[in-house]
This record gives structure tokens, sequence and C-alpha cells, in this order.
């Protein structure tokens, strides 16, 4: 059992010498409202992609849309897909999401939105309410895309 864990650890070991470093690389749009922090819009390592929150922000405008919750949910996901899109990725790609909402009320009405992004496979999701988000704005979703192929 102790040369069987012993060959185990130096199989890792080696294993993980011999990989290769994977890049991390920025990825920034116009397309998409610009960081109001110390963040970036997304970050790529190897195929898989991470996007900040994004809020209803018009990039055109850097204001908060106008309107309720399905016009900040459309610009948020309008947000989404410019961000994948500058990194060459899609909403097909994507296989997580994080939704919120700052009232769980409006989950319903997110969602009539939501599933028009996502009409075959939607992603893995969780959606909570929070106390407040940035510019108080109703709703931010982050998501993890990965590239299969």
């Amino acid at each position: 059992m102790k040369t069987c864990l012993t060959s185990l650890a130096l199989l890792l070991l080696i294993g993980g010498c011999t990989s290769q470093p994977v890049d991390k690389e920025v990825i920034s749009t116009e397309e998409a409202p610009a960081a109001i922090g110390p963040y970036s819009q997304a970050i790529r390592v190897g195929n898989h992609l991470y996007l900040s929150g994004q809020i209803a922000i018009d990039p055109a405008s850097g204001e908060m849309v106008e309107g309720g919750i399905e016009d900040q949910t459309r610009q948020v996901m309008q947000n989404i897909q410019a961000v994948l899109n500058a990194a060459g990725f899609s909403m097909q790609d994507v296989v997580q999401s994080k939704v919120f909402l700052s009232d769980l009320n409006n989950y319903q009405a997110m969602n009539d939105v939501y599933a028009t992004y996502f009409r075959e496979s939607p992603p893995a999701r969780a959606a909570v309410e929070v106390a407040r988000l940035p510019l108080d704005a109703m709703i931010e979703i982050m998501v993890t895309a990965v590239k299969t192929n």
C-alpha cells in the first residue's frame, strides 16, 4: 500500500512538472459598460472565460437603462453577449450563471427574458436576492463560459 501511494505521489509530481502554464488574458470591449471598479470585464484562462457581473448600464450612454426588471435583464444579457463575443465565445458556451436580484419577486419576470437567451441547454444557475446592487440596479448576472470545440 505504501509503495502504491509513493508511486501515485511520484506520478502526480511528475505530471505537475510537465504541464504547460496557462496564460491569463484580460478581455475588454467598448460594446459593454466599462468596469466601475478595479476589475476586468472578463478573464480568459485557456478555454475558460470568467465574466464579471454585469448590471443594466447602457454602454453607449454609461447610464442605467430606464424601465423595470425586463428592461434591465435584457440590457444585462446584451452586455454579457458583447463581452462573450469580444472573447470569441457565444451564449451557447455559457456553462454557469449567477443571478443577483434586489427583489426576488422579480424572479419570474427575469426568467421570462433570461430564457430567450438560452433556448437550448441552459447553463447551471443560481439566483439569489441581495440587499443592494451597485448603482441600485435591480439585477446583476455573472457567467462562466467554456469552449469545448
